[in-house]
C-alpha cells in the first residue's frame, strides 16, 4: 500500500472519529513509508537528499487539506499521556506539520515561564532555569523569538501564589522590549490573572491589548487600587467575557465601572454582593448576554429573589385588595403571612405577572444549595442550553426531586448538555473521609423525575456522596434522554468491599437498546457473566459505543467479561480504568482483571467480526417463495369523461402616456466686482509754538566834538567820570518812545555810526600816548575837571551802575 493511501486512511478514521490511537498507528507508518521513498529517490536521483520536502510534497496535499481535521488530531495528540511531548517531537521532524502543531502546543499556557525561556541562554542567572530570571537585560535582537511565538498564544494563566516565575521579569517586559513591540503578547484573547497583591495587579496592564476578549480576575484579598485597574481595563479592552471571583464584596460602584463593557457575552460573579439589585438590574441590561456563573452559596431565598427586584417595575402589590399584597388591611401586631397562598392562587388563575428574563441566555452555571438553585431558575424564561450546578453534597431529596421536575419542565426542549458536580466544600470532607477503613458510600441521586428530555446530549454527574445509581436509574436516563452521546455517573466513586456497585454489565443494556447514538460512558459496575438470553440477542448491541471509562469497577473473570463486552459494544476501541497504586480505593485484583480484559477484549472482537462476515457470506438470505395470488372477475367502467372548455386570454390593455419636459432653470449671476473706498488724513501735524525772542534794549550815545572839548555821556543818574569835573549835558540822550520804533532806529544808528565810532576811538587812543598824564584837581564845587584832550573820551552806561570806560588797547578791529 503507497503512503497516499494510508494517509487517506488516516484522513477518513480521523473524520468518522475513530480512536487516536489507530490514527497515530497510520501516521507513523505513513511517516515511515514516507522517508523510505524518500530515501529510494535519493539512490535513484544525484541531487542533494531532501526528506522534508519529499514528505511534505507526498503528505500535504493529503492530510492537511482540512485544516480543522489536523486540529482534532493534534489536540487528540496533545490529551494523551505525555502528549505534549509527542506534539513537540512531531513539529521538530515533519516540516508539514511543524506549523499547526506549534500552533496547538503554544495556544494554550498555564505559565509565564515558556515565554522567558524564549530569551538566549547567556541571559539567565541560572542555566536552564528562566524562572530564576535574568542577568542583564536583554537587546532587541534578543527578542526575535519572543515576537515569532508570541503571535502563536491566544490564552495564558498567572498564578501570583504558585511563585513559579520572579516578578522582576515583568519589569524587563516593560522596560526593555524593543519600540515597535507595543504590546507583549498581540494576539491574545483570554487572559487568566490570580493576584493577592496590589502590585501584581498592575502588572496585568502588560497584557491588556485591543484583541483581547476574555478576562478572568481572582483576587485573593481586598485590593485599594482595584477601582483604578477595572477603570484602565474598561477604557482599553471590548471584552466578550469577564469573570471577577473574590472573597471579599464587590466594589460599590462596580456596575459604573464596567459600564461600558455593554458587549459582554460571559459574565461570572462569584463574591458577597453579586445577587444585589443593582448587579441583577445591570446584567439583565447587557444585550449580547450568553454564559452567567453566579454563587448562591449561604443566601437565604429571599435574597436569590431579590437579585430580580429591580428587572420589572412593580404594581398591584401595595394595596390590601391585590391578591399579592402581604397586607390583609386589618391593624394587628401578630399579622399572618398569606404572601405564598395568594401568589400560588395568582399563578393557578394566570393573573400572576412573571418575571422573565434574561431571554438570550443560553448557559448558566449556579453554585449554591438546591433549593437556591430551584428560586433562582423559576425567574428564568430563556431557552437554555447549557446548564452547570455545583451543589452540596448530599443534596436534600425533596428540593432536589422539585429541581429535577423544574428543569424538565422548563428547559426540556432546549437543553442539550447538563452537568451537576459538588462544591469544593464536599470534595474536601470526601477527602478527610477517604481512607482504607472508611465507609461505604450510601448516597444515592434519584433521577425518577427525569422525562423528556429529548434533546439531552451531555449528562455528567459527578459527586463524591451521592454514587449509587441503580438499574432503574439507568432506565429512566434511557428513555428520558433517547440522544444521549455522552454519559458519566460518577467515574471517581469507590465501592470497598464487600459493598459492591449496584450497577452491572446487564443493567446498561438500556443505554446499548434506546441510545443509539452513545459513544463515550463512564460509570462504575460489577462486571458480571452475561446470561444465555443477553448473549443470543442482537438487538443489545450498540452500533456506536467506542470508549468505556470503567473507573474502580469490580471484576472477576476477565473472559467472560471480555466475551459481554464483545458482545454489547462490538465497536469498542478505548478501555480506562484507574490503575493507580497509590490512589485511594484502589483494589489491584480488580485492576489486574481489568489489564487483562484490555489485553484479550481486541482479539475477541476480531474473532467476532470475522464470524459475522462468514454468516454473510456462507449462509445467504434466501428468496421468499412467491405468494399465491388469488385472482377475481370484475367490471371497470373505463369510459373517458370529455368536458370542453374555453378560456378567454384577452390581454387588458392600458394607454399612459407620460409627459415629458425638463425643467429649466434661469439663474443670473452678479459678477460686479465690489469696491470699497477708504480715505487717509495725510495732512502733517502741526504745532504752533511761540518763542518770546526780545532782544534786550540798550540806550547808548556818542560823542563826537572837537578835541579841546570833553564830553561825557550818561545814560543812567551816576556820573561815569570823577565827581570833581563839571557835569555836560548829553549831546545825545535816549529817548523812550515805542519798542519798534526804537529798535529800529537802534539798529539803523549802530549801522551808520560804527565805522565812526571805531575810527574816532582809534585815533584818540594812539594820540593818547604822546600826551603827557597829569592828575586832575578838584575845584571848589567838588567837581572833578577834566584835563583837555584832543579827543572826547566816549563814555556808555547802562542801567544804573556806575559807566565805565572801554579800555581802546584790547579793541579789535575788523578789516
Amino acid at each position: 500500500m503507497s503512503h497516499n493511501s494510508i494517509l487517506d486512511n488516516a484522513f477518513d478514521s480521523l473524520r468518522r472519529k475513530t480512536s487516536f490511537r489507530e490514527s497515530l498507528r497510520i501516521l507513523r507508518s505513513s511517516s515511515k513509508d514516507s522517508l523510505k521513498s524518500a530515501k529510494s529517490s535519493k539512490k535513484r536521483s544525484s541531487s542533494s537528499y531532501q526528506p522534508y520536502a519529499v514528505y511534505e510534497q507526498t503528505m500535504a496535499p493529503i492530510i492537511l487539506r482540512d485544516p480543522e481535521a489536523t486540529t482534532k488530531l493534534l489536540e487528540a495528540i496533545l490529551d494523551s499521556p505525555s502528549g505534549r511531548r509527542s506534539l513537540s517531537r512531531l513539529a521538530r521532524t515533519c516540516r508539514a506539520f511543524a506549523d499547526p502543531a506549534l500552533d496547538v502546543l503554544w495556544r494554550d499556557l498555564d505559565s509565564v515561564v515558556p515565554i522567558v525561556g524564549l530569551f538566549p541562554g547567556h541571559l539567565f542567572k541560572k542555566a536552564r532555569k528562566p524562572s530564576m530570571g535574568l542577568s542583564k537585560m536583554p537587546r532587541d535582537e534578543d527578542w526575535k523569538a519572543i515576537i515569532k511565538y508570541s503571535q502563536r498564544i491566544k490564552r495564558i494563566a498567572y498564578d501570583e501564589s504558585s511563585n513559579n516565575v520572579t516578578p522582576s521579569i515583568f519589569a524587563v517586559f516593560e522596560e526593555s522590549r524593543p519600540v515597535g513591540m507595543t504590546y507583549i503578547l498581540p494576539r491574545l484573547q483570554e487572559l487568566t490573572w490570580k493576584v493577592e497583591t496590589s502590585a501584581t495587579l498592575d502588572r496585568c496592564t502588560l497584557f491588556l491589548n485591543p484583541e483581547l476578549q476574555f478576562l478572568n480576575l481572582d483576587v485573593g484579598s481586598k485590593l485599594p487600587k482595584l477601582n483604578d485597574f477595572l477603570v484602565d481595563m474598561a477604557s482599553r479592552t471590548n471584552l466578550k467575557g469577564f469573570s471577577f471571583v473574590s472573597p471579599t464584596p464587590l466594589p460599590d460602584a462596580f456596575t459604573e465601572l464596567l459600564s461600558a463593557q455593554d458587549g459582554l457575552e460571559k459574565v461570572a460573579l462569584v463574591a458577597p454582593g453579586a445577587l444585589s439589585p443593582g448587579i441583577g438590574r445591570w446584567v439583565a441590561a447587557l444585550p449580547q448576554l450568553k454564559n452567567l456563573q453566579l454563587d448562591l452559596t449561604g443566601r437565604a431565598p429571599i435574597a436569590v429573589e431579590g437579585f430580580f427586584d429591580e428587572l420589572l417595575p412593580r404594581s398591584g402589590d401595595s394595596t390590601p385588595s391585590s391578591i399579592g399584597s402581604r397586607d390583609s388591611g386589618v391593624f394587628s401586631g401578630e399579622e399572618l403571612d398569606f404572601t405564598e397562598i395568594r401568589k400560588s392562587a395568582l399563578r393557578l388563575t394566570g393573573d400572576l405577572p412573571p418575571k422573565g428574563s434574561f431571554t438570550k441566555l443560553c448557559k448558566l452555571q449556579l453554585t449554591g444549595e438546591v433549593a437556591n438553585i430551584a428560586v433562582f431558575l423559576k425567574h428564568l424564561d430563556s431557552a437554555l442550553v447549557h446548564l452547570e450546578l455545583v451543589i452540596e453534597d448530599p443534596p436534600d431529596n425533596a428540593d432536589w426531586l422539585d429541581l429535577s421536575e423544574l428543569i424538565c419542565g422548563r428547559f426540556s426542549r432546549s437543553l442539550q448538555s447538563m452537568r451537576i458536580i459538588a462544591t469544593p466544600s464536599s470534595r474536601f470532607a470526601d477527602l478527610v473521609r477517604s481512607t482504607s477503613r472508611a465507609e461505604p458510600p450510601t448516597g444515592r441521586l434519584a433521577l425518577d423525575k427525569f422525562v423528556g428530555l429529548s434533546k439531552l446530549i451531555k449528562l455528567e454527574i459527578d459527586l463524591p456522596e451521592s454514587v449509587v445509581f441503580t438499574p432503574a436509574d439507568i432506565q429512566t436516563l434511557a428513555k428520558a434522554c433517547p440522544r444521549l452521546e455522552i454519559l458519566k455517573l460518577c467515574p471517581l466513586s469507590r465501592f470497598p468491599p464487600p459493598h459492591s456497585p449496584k450497577l452491572t454489565l446487564e443493567s446498561l443494556i438500556p443505554l446499548t437498546i434506546h441510545c443509539r447514538n452513545l459513544h463515550t460512558l463512564a460509570v462504575v459496575f460489577n462486571a458480571t457473566p452475561g446470561s444465555e438470553k443477553v448473549l443470543r440477542s442482537q438487538k443489545v448491541c450498540s452500533p456506536s459505543l467506542l470508549r468505556l471509562h470503567a473507573g474502580h469497577s469490580w471484576g472477576s473473570d476477565p473472559l467472560q467479561i471480555s466475551i459481554l463486552l464483545s458482545h454489547l459494544m462490538p465497536k469498542l476501541e478505548l478501555l480506562k480504568w484507574f490503575q493507580e497504586k497509590n490512589r485511594t480505593g484502589f483494589i489491584e485484583a480488580h485492576a489486574k482483571t481489568w489489564q487483562s480484559v484490555s489485553d484479550t477484549l481486541p482479539h475477541i472482537q476480531t474473532l467476532r467480526s470475522t464470524e459475522r462476515s462468514f454468516v454473510r457470506v456462507v449462509m445467504p438470505e434466501l428468496p421468499p417463495s412467491p405468494p399465491v395470488i388469488e385472482t377475481s372477475e370484475k367490471g371497470i367502467d373505463a369510459t373517458v369523461s370529455m368536458v370542453s372548455e374555453g378560456t378567454m386570454a384577452q390581454p387588458q390593455l392600458v394607454d399612459a402616456d407620460v409627459q415629458f419636459s425638463p425643467e429649466l432653470v434661469s439663474v443670473e449671476i452678479d459678477a460686479t466686482v465690489g469696491y470699497c473706498e477708504a480715505s487717509i488724513d495725510a495732512t502733517p501735524a502741526i504745532a504752533e509754538m511761540g518763542v518770546a525772542a526780545m532782544p534786550e534794549k540798550t540806550s547808548a550815545s556818542v560823542s563826537a566834538v572837537a578835541p579841546s572839548t570833553s564830553t561825557s555821556t550818561s545814560t543812567g543818574t551816576s556820573a561815569g567820570t570823577d565827581s570833581n569835573l563839571p557835569v555836560q549835558p548829553p549831546h545825545i540822550s535816549s529817548i523812550s518812545m515805542f519798542p519798534s520804533i526804537l529798535n529800529f532806529l537802534s539798529f539803523a544808528y549802530r549801522f551808520v555810526t560804527l565805522p565812526i565810532s571805531l575810527t574816532s576811538r582809534i585815533l584818540q587812543a594812539a594820540l593818547a600816548q604822546f600826551q603827557p598824564k597829569s592828575k586832575g584837581r578838584g575845584d571848589s564845587n567838588g567837581n572833578s575837571a577834566a584835563k583837555s584832550t584832543p579827543l572826547t573820551s566816549v563814555s556808555i552806561q547802562t542801567g544804573t551802575e556806575p559807566s565805565e570806560s572801554i579800555p581802546m588797547d584790547n579793541l579789535q578791529v575788523r578789516q
